[in-house]
């Protein structure tokens, strides 16, 4: 079977991922809404009672970095569901008994997924600059910044379509959503690791989101906390880490599901 031929199947399915969205336009609605809406939680409800490191008092432009990570991170879960429904309700199969590229299934999938995430991360964009975020170190700086978020949802990716092909049942799905939350907020997003507890903070600071976090403040110029060497070197080894587990895990899962 030829590169070609799987490029091809990739394709379909991932046209199959943007016919079904267009037919259920609420979810994608609901998935865009739902940062925005925890963007507003923290950064009005909460942010006049938090301490800003650095001169800059705008806690928006120190947070807003962290929540473009976290929406980032966030799409294990999406990834998961949608991989976990459609192996449950035989579509999987169905594709598997199809003489098409084995890998076609994940990496349409894995396709589909970095298109709404690049969606998503404009609207985040687009909605940081409204509320008083802003880039500062440049064009330049600004795309690499983009190009480390989009690195590290494409391991996330990985990760939600491994998870997806091994839950079983909607409880394993719930309680994998749930576990997104501590990854997720314990991390460098909201408050300097310095404030917290010894044993949080260290948590915090070796979360692999802190090193994103943290690389895309200095490449934005926003505020942030010091004390991370190399941050965007880390920003870049950490998704490469973990797409180097995930994604022959993932591959390799599918393989083996009974047709």
């Amino acid at each position: 079977m030829t590169l070609s031929w799987a490029l091809t199947d990739a394709l379909t399915i991932t046209r199959r991922s943007i016919w079904h969205w267009m037919r259920q336009p609420y979810a994608i609605i609901f998935g865009l809404l739902f940062p925005i809406m925890l963007t507003v939680l923290f950064g009005y409800l909460f942010g006049g009672a938090m301490q800003v490191p650095g001169d800059s008092g705008n806690y928006m432009e120190f947070m807003l970095p962290g929540m473009f990570v976290m929406v980032m991170a966030f799409g294990i879960g999406e990834t998961m569901v949608a991989v976990a429904t459609d192996r449950e309700k035989g579509v999987t199969d169905r594709f598997r008994s199809m003489p098409m590229a084995s890998s076609a299934v994940v990496l349409g999938r894995a396709i589909a997924d970095m298109l709404y995430s690049a969606v998503l991360l404009a609207v985040m964009l687009g909605f940081g600059l409204l509320v008083g975020w802003s880039a500062h170190n440049g064009l330049g700086n600004a795309l690499l910044a983009v190009g480390l978020l989009l690195l590290l949802r494409f391991a996330m990716v990985w990760i939600g379509v491994y998870l997806g092909l091994v839950i079983q049942g909607p409880e394993a799905s719930a309680t994998v959503q749930t576990m997104l939350f501590p990854l997720t907020m314990i991390t460098n997003t909201f408050a300097d690791p310095d404030t917290m507890p010894a044993w949080l903070g260290t948590i915090a600071e070796w979360n692999p989101l802190s090193a994103t976090v943290t690389a895309i403040r200095e490449l934005f110029g926003n505020p942030g906390v010091g004390g991370m060497d190399h941050p965007i070197l880390l920003a870049i080894a950490w998704p490469v880490l973990l797409t180097a587990i995930f994604f022959p895990l993932a591959v390799a899962r599918y393989r083996r599901l009974s047709a």
